[in-house]
């Protein structure tokens, strides 16, 4: 096969000076499966150690995902060697690594494994596009999206007015939404924001607990406040508290309100009834936006009572300018087992379903 030389990046006009790569087939005996070798030149200008990872621990990563190709480094050419559709997908993989490095983010080998999966469902979105999405850097810190899905999710929030975003736990589905908000209050798109969830819990054994009406729903509405302080100034927050500027409240405070120029987000939204969901939905003032957060596995309702993000998709479904995105165990950024226990409990609710009335009955004579 004769040589071929390309920047590896060239399906993006964004990513200039990308890798250079030469392949060549490799001689083998008649009968055994094609092997190629391509060799990758990593621009100059791009830090090799930055590339590979401490003690090549990235390298690694790349050789674990591909067992029967070979991934030897010298200098700052990369040669790999195997079946051509890995040693395709290993060039592709360190396009992608090579435009994270050069857009100034560190490489984990979480990101790598992340690209690498993005690469694999061959969708339109590069990976390198994903992983350098910023949305809000402040205390030494940034904050982007760490999935496809989640990226998809935060476009669908910037260009509708409603957005559920609907999944397993630790898929950043609030907390993304709780970054977009304070993205907007930065810059002046809304003038407050608002964070709320039913306090399930707090309902009929509100009086059994100590401490004033604030301090029994306090902790319910921990977790919003956590998420704050990992966005903004701690020393911020109470004064924009007390200014209104930032509200953190329990559902049952929305009532008979108009929430305009506002980013609401409504955290935890399996856990209203359809009532209340109805309820929240039509406080949408003007110029507002609203994110709408659950787990429709997670409900705490009690036995017998509608879950308002089960039904609300039947209701909604197709009215413009509202959407509906959906998150997976793919899309999980906790440890790694978090996202095989939402798969196994996933298996063993399918399994445990009961049968349905015409399936236990017969039919209907």
């Amino acid at each position: 096969m004769p040589d071929s030389t390309r920047p590896a990046g060239s399906a993006a006009a964004s990513v200039p000076s990308t890798p250079a790569s030469t392949g060549r087939e490799a001689t083998r005996p008649a009968g055994a499966p094609v092997t190629v070798v391509h060799t990758i030149v990593v621009p100059p200008e791009v830090p090799m150690v930055a590339l590979l990872g401490t003690r090549d621990e990235l390298v690694r990563a790349v050789e674990k995902a591909f067992p029967r190709a070979d991934v030897h480094v010298r200098g700052n050419e990369v040669t790999v060697t195997g079946a051509p559709a890995d040693v395709a997908l290993v060039e592709r993989l360190l396009d992608e690594m090579t435009a994270v490095v050069r857009a100034g983010q560190q490489l984990t080998v979480d990101a790598v494994e992340r690209s690498l999966g993005m690469l694999r469902t061959q969708s339109a979105e590069r990976p390198a596009d994903v992983l350098t999405m910023n949305i809000l850097s402040g205390r030494g810190r940034s904050i982007r999206p760490k999935t496809l899905g989640q990226k998809r999710y935060v476009d669908a929030i910037d260009s509708h007015t409603i957005v559920f975003g609907i999944g397993p736990a630790g898929t950043g589905k609030t907390y993304l939404a709780m970054a977009k908000a304070v993205q907007a209050l930065q810059a002046k798109q809304v003038n407050r924001i608002i964070l709320t969830r039913p306090a399930v819990e707090a309902g009929e054994r509100l009086g059994f607990l100590p401490g004033s009406l604030t301090d029994k729903i306090d902790p319910y509405l921990r977790p919003l406040y956590d998420a704050l302080h990992d966005m903004l100034d701690p020393d911020s927050i109470p004064r924009l508290m007390a200014a209104g500027t930032i509200e953190v409240a329990p559902l049952a405070f929305m009532r008979g309100r108009s929430l305009n120029d506002s980013f609401v987000v409504l955290d935890e939204a399996q856990n209203t009834s359809p009532e209340q969901m109805k309820m929240f939905l039509t406080r949408l003032g003007f110029d507002s936006k609203m994110v709408i957060t659950g787990d429709s596995t997670q409900i705490d309702l009690p036995t017998g009572t509608q879950s308002g993000l089960r039904v609300v998709e039947q209701v909604l479904g197709g009215i413009e300018d509202i959407h509906f995105s959906r998150l997976t165990s793919l899309d999980v950024v906790r440890h790694r087992l978090v996202g095989e226990i939402v798969d196994a409990y996933g298996r063993w609710d399918e399994s445990h379903q009961p049968p349905s009335r015409s399936a236990a009955h017969g039919p209907r004579r």
